[in-house]
């Protein structure tokens, strides 16, 4: 299979964290919310085993309850940094539009919990591997955090955006109660989706790959 790779290239390197870009106001269709997770079960999963479940939230009430749990959770570490951010630097836009994220996170037009089947605190008996807590976390998470990085690519795509957050997670018993997710399930993240104000976005600042690219042994840079 031929693939244009300048265009691959192009959206595999842009496909930014979305934030202060963030369309509040312009609807997003069932469709093609479904038409981006068809694509994003492509992704591979552990033992095959395609546990993924995605919660789509649209009602404004639940998203005003899974805001106030994100802003409880991180609210105030997020607005005193960004009160200190030089905004001039890379990472301290990054920490103020997180903070403008978190401000606002009600008005997104939908907000996407990806889950998986599981739970890193109940018991594992014959795992792969052993029941080691890495070993663990790794699988269960490694067979949705894949399929999230497809739906935010296919997202990208078609005009849209999101940004892979976490913060609501430290109150993650809450948004279950809230959504009416059952306790065999873990979160693994939320993710914001709007259309974006433009599509111009460029890669980012990264430091050269060989300088954190080794080969055989940590020592040994690859080049």
């Amino acid at each position: 299979m031929d693939f244009d790779l300048t265009q691959t290239d192009a959206l595999l390197s842009t496909t930014r964290a979305v934030r202060k870009r963030l369309d509040f106001d312009r609807e997003i269709s069932d469709d093609l919310l479904l038409e981006c997770l068809q694509l994003a079960v492509q992704a591979p999963t552990g033992s095959n085993q395609q546990g993924w479940r995605w919660m789509v939230v649209r009602d404004a009430e639940k998203k005003s309850g899974l805001a106030e749990l994100y802003r409880r959770a991180g609210g105030e570490y997020l607005a005193a940094a960004a009160g200190n951010a030089d905004t001039e630097t890379q990472t301290g836009r990054v920490i103020d539009s997180a903070n403008y994220l978190a401000q606002n996170l009600e008005r997104v037009p939908v907000m996407v919990i990806p889950m998986i089947i599981g739970r890193l605190d109940q018991p594992v008996e014959n795992a792969p591997g052993g029941t080691g807590i890495t070993n663990l976390a790794a699988g269960l998470l490694g067979s949705i955090i894949p399929a999230m990085w497809s739906f935010q690519l296919a997202l990208r795509s078609r005009g849209l955006g999101s940004c892979y957050t976490t913060l609501h997670l430290g109150l993650e018993a809450e948004a279950a109660e809230l959504l009416g997710i059952p306790d065999h399930m873990t979160q693994a993240g939320l993710l914001p989706v709007a259309y974006t104000k433009g599509t111009d976005f460029r890669p980012a600042a990264r430091p050269p790959v060989e300088s954190i690219t080794y080969l055989d042994t940590y020592k040994n840079p690859i080049r």
